[in-house]
C-alpha cells in the first residue's frame, strides 16, 4: 500500500523545524511531501537544505486548507492520503495500524489516530480527540472533547470505533474515495471542511473510523488560535454550508431555522460577554451563508444520510443538562 504524508504548509518555517524531523523519523513506510501555499517565508528554502528526502508541491497561492490540499493532491499518487498539520508531532509506529486497517477494511475509507495534546499530552486535544460526532443541528464535538471540556486519556476511548468525522489535523482518506467525491469543498477555505466530507463518504455507504493504536501529539490553534474572530466567522458560515449541502430533505428547512435561532443566542452571549468582534464574525457568515445558500443547495446529492447524529442537541446536553463528558 502505497502511502502520501501531506503536510500543507504557509509561512510555516518554525513548525516544520519544529515537527517535521519526527514525521521524517517515525514514517519509513510513506513518502513525504510538503504542499505550499505560496508561503513568503524561507520554508522551501529550508525544507530543500535540511530534508532533502521532502517532496515539495507548490500551489501558486496560498488556498487556504481546502483548495490548498485538493491542488496539491492532483500532483501526487498514492493509495492512501495522509493529511497532517504542520503542528503534528506523530510517534514510532504510527502509520503501521493505519495500513493494517485499511488492507482489512475495504469498506473503511476514511481514518482518525487518537489526537492528544502535544502542550499538555495527558490529555486529548480539541481538534478531533478520539473522533467525532454532530448533532442534529450541525454542532460538532468529539469523544474527549465537547465544546471547550477537555478530557483526560484514561484509556476510555482505546477501541476501535465508526465515528462520524475525522479531524483534519490528521486525517487518512484512501485516494480514489477523496478523488471520486472531488475532496474537500473548496468554498469552505478552512474549518470543517473534513466533516462536511465525511458526510458525504458516509452517503455513498463507506465508513469512517477512529483508532487508538495510533496516536499523534497536536498543537493545535497554530495557524488561527481559537480565540481569533476569523474562526469564528469560518465555523459558523461553514456549519450552514454543511447543513444545506448535507441533509435530508424533510428535515432540511426545520434545522436550517434552528439553527438560526441557535446562532442567534450564541450572539448575544458574545455580546453579554463583551465579545463584539465574536457577534460580527457570525453576522457575517449569516450574510455570507445567504448570499450562498443556493449554490450550496445546488451542491445536494439524491443521497443523503437520514441517521446521522447522535445526540439530539449537544447544546442542550452541555449547557443545561450539565453533559460534558462524551457518552458512548
Amino acid at each position: 500500500m502505497k502511502i502520501a504524508v501531506v503536510i500543507l504548509n504557509w509561512n510555516g518555517v518554525a513548525l516544520l523545524k519544529q515537527f517535521l524531523p519526527s514525521v521524517i523519523q517515525y514514517s519509513p513506510e510513506a513518502t513525504i511531501y510538503v504542499a505550499d501555499n505560496a508561503s513568503t517565508d524561507n520554508s522551501i528554502p529550508y525544507i530543500k537544505e535540511h530534508f532533502p528526502t521532502v517532496q515539495i508541491v507548490k500551489n501558486k497561492e496560498n488556498y487556504g486548507f481546502a483548495q490548498g490540499y485538493n491542488e496539491a493532491l492532483l500532483h501526487i499518487d498514492a493509495d492512501v492520503y495522509a493529511l497532517v498539520n504542520s503542528d503534528i508531532e506523530v510517534t514510532e509506529n504510527w502509520l503501521v495500524p493505519i495500513i493494517t486497517t485499511f488492507e482489512k477494511e475495504p469498506n473503511t475509507a476514511v481514518l482518525q489516530p487518537k489526537i492528544l495534546d502535544f502542550k499538555i499530552k495527558a490529555n486529548f486535544e480539541y481538534a478531533g480527540a478520539a473522533g467525532g460526532f454532530i448533532d442534529k443541528y450541525g454542532f460538532p464535538y468529539c469523544r474527549g472533547r465537547i465544546f471547550d471540556t477537555i478530557e483526560k486519556d484514561k484509556g476510555q476511548y482505546n477501541d476501535e470505533k465508526e465515528i462520524f468525522w475525522a479531524s483534519g489535523a490528521c486525517f487518512f482518506i484512501r485516494s480514489n474515495v477523496y478523488k471520486d467525491l472531488k475532496g474537500f469543498d473548496n468554498d469552505f477555505f478552512a474549518h470543517q471542511e473534513e466533516i462536511d466530507l465525511c458526510w458525504r463518504i458516509l452517503n455513498q455507504g463507506y465508513k469512517i473510523k477512529y483508532t487508538p493504536y495510533s496516536t499523534v501529539y497536536h498543537v493545535g490553534g497554530a495557524t488561527l488560535d481559537q480565540g481569533n474572530p476569523k474562526k469564528t466567522y469560518l465555523n459558523f458560515r461553514n456549519s450552514l454550508f454543511m447543513l444545506v449541502k448535507n441533509l435530508p430533505t424533510r428535515s432540511l428547512f426545520p434545522i436550517i431555522l434552528s439553527r438560526m435561532i441557535l446562532d442567534g443566542i450564541a450572539g448575544f452571549k458574545f455580546i453579554s460577554e463583551g465579545k463584539w468582534k465574536h457577534f460580527w464574525a457570525i453576522l457575517r457568515a449569516h450574510f455570507s451563508f445567504y448570499g450562498s445558500f443556493l449554490s450550496n443547495y445546488n451542491k445536494r446529492t439524491t443521497k443523503q444520510q437520514l441517521h446521522y447524529y447522535k445526540e439530539k442537541s449537544i447544546v442542550y446536553k452541555y449547557y443545561v443538562q450539565g453533559g460534558k463528558i462524551f457518552v458512548n
